[in-house]
């Protein structure tokens, strides 16, 4: 029997602020420079970048909103008292096929990036295949202690960051983010859009405010824990820019790996810095899609009460591993990321602002 207390198995604002943040700190940091490059065309961006952020702490707002009105309840089971237990059913599986596809999608970009920049000559398959088999060894374990690795991963990862952004301020060009205010509210607003869907992650709160000591304060954890990656994300597409300029950004696939690759140690001593920057970022991968299958297994045990969480891990693993090799090139595997963020726009932002709606309107509302 385990010799914790229940307080101590649940989990504080603070370290659901860092759950939010390691979760949202995923592939898409090493991109979205590109994309947001391409969109604006200018310096401009880190505008784009602040306008996205502000909109998905609203959302992520709401979506706390909704999870702290039940509080120690799964989404299953407020789904069900607010719209009825078949519309739960329904909902509650597609939450699982998306976070399905979005584990499938995080080791495929593992498998992808680590071929390119670490492994040249072992299979993307191979590389994948043993990811996902320490990820599923982690699920299979304790859910809390699967979180704290958060408190020990995530300031590693921005210590290192921090590092690799020192070393390059003697690369700034000032030439290259000039002129300033450039960019038109279109462009602006296309930034917004393609730089949100690097903000996905943050609806982790609807699943894991049930541990939550204070499920009302899931509203802070989420403001919190987002303010780390709009911060991030606004310091590195800046420097992207003064290094590169936005017309080399455009066409660098992964333009913050590119960014450690310019850094140069004093004395020489220690080169390939973006080897040691890709080890450490893959920490946060590896939480990101631990919990991404953890809330699919937490989806399906609400429903099937009976099967063990084992059990589950080692049924999901062999089709996620099939959609994760189903992209043929990064066209394919760019295209389907969009494709899982925009389903996932629907299902878990929208679909539960609208339940939100509707327990307000019905007065709906959890007890603990």
């Amino acid at each position: 029997m385990s010799a914790e207390t229940l307080a101590e198995k649940m989990i504080s604002k603070n370290h659901m602020g860092i759950n939010i943040a390691s979760v949202t700190i995923g592939v898409g940091i090493l991109t979205f420079p590109r994309s947001l490059a391409k969109a604006t065309g200018a310096f401009d961006g880190w505008i784009s970048v602040v306008i996205s952020g502000l909109c998905a702490c609203l959302v992520g707002w709401l979506l706390a909103k909704l999870a702290a009105r039940f509080p120690r309840q799964s989404f299953f089971e407020y789904s069900s008292m607010i719209a009825s237990k078949p519309i739960a059913y329904i909902l509650t599986f597609l939450v699982c096929i998306y976070s399905m596809l979005f584990v499938s999608f995080e080791i495929r970009a593992i498998g992808n990036i680590a071929k390119q920049y670490l492994f040249y000559n072992t299979p993307v398959e191979m590389i994948t295949l043993s990811f996902l088999l320490i990820v599923q060894y982690s699920v299979i374990g304790s859910r809390i202690a699967m979180l704290r690795l958060n408190l020990l991963f995530l300031p590693v990862v921005l210590v290192v960051m921090f590092v690799v952004l020192l070393f390059t301020t003697q690369l700034f060009d000032i030439q290259n983010v000039r002129p300033f205010f450039s960019s038109d509210w279109r462009s602006l607003l296309e930034g917004s859009r393609v730089v949100g869907l690097s903000y996905s992650g943050f609806e982790i709160i609807l699943f894991y405010t049930m541990l939550m000591k204070k499920p009302q304060e899931g509203a802070k954890a989420v403001t919190l824990g987002l303010s780390i990656p709009i911060l991030l994300y606004m310091t590195i597409y800046i420097f992207a820019i003064g290094v590169f300029s936005a017309e080399v950004a455009t066409n660098l696939t992964y333009p913050t790996i590119e960014l450690a690759k310019e850094v140069e140690i004093p004395g020489g001593f220690f080169e390939r810095v973006e080897s040691v920057f890709f080890t450490i970022w893959i920490m946060t991968i590896f939480n990101t899609c631990a919990m991404w299958l953890d809330i699919t297994v937490l989806n399906l045990s609400s429903m099937f009460h009976k099967v063990h969480k084992t059990i589950l891990v080692l049924i999901l693993s062999p089709m996620i591993y099939f959609v994760a090799m189903l992209p043929q090139n990064l066209v394919d595997f760019f295209a389907f990321a969009d494709s899982i963020t925009y389903f996932g726009m629907i299902l878990v932002y929208l679909c539960p602002i609208l339940l939100l709606l509707i327990a307000v309107i019905r007065g709906v509302k959890g007890h603990e």
